[in-house]
């Protein structure tokens, strides 16, 4: 698997361990983490750039609403993002661009993102949480 995440088990649906030495890091794990769930990233062509910039009260749920975004791009034009150029991030506003495509294989069919025991903490390698998502 991919560096700064890991998949973990989980009863009903799917969650990944994303670590992170900052919350640039953390994000960009756990898109890439997102991404690998869904596809093998190096399948992807880079054909799709979107520039996004999110804003939200508290840094988890920034973390869904970035997670969401991507899955809203996904759903809606069919690609998949796979690099992460995170230009900021704050415990409550993100800004950068995203690149992507179509993926040629389809691993699971990520519905959304939850705050199922969602908390950022500090951890060995700077930042980390559990993400779960709706299968």
């Amino acid at each position: 698997m991919g560096e700064g995440f890991a998949e973990v088990e989980h009863t009903a649906d799917v969650a990944l361990r994303v670590w992170g030495e900052d919350l640039a890091c953390l994000f960009a794990s756990a898109a890439r983490g997102m991404a690998w769930l869904i596809t093998d990233p190096d399948t992807v062509p880079q054909t799709v750039i979107h520039t996004v910039e999110l804003a939200a009260g508290d840094a988890e749920t920034l973390l869904v609403t970035w997670l969401g975004e991507l899955l809203y791009l996904n759903e809606r034009e069919g690609v998949v993002l796979t690099v992460f150029d995170l230009e900021e991030v704050t415990p409550t506003s993100l800004r950068g661009k995203v690149r992507g495509g179509p993926a040629p294989a389809i691993r699971y069919h990520i519905k959304a993102v939850t705050f199922s025991d969602l908390r950022i903490q500090p951890g060995a390698c700077g930042l980390e949480t559990t993400v779960v998502f709706d299968v």
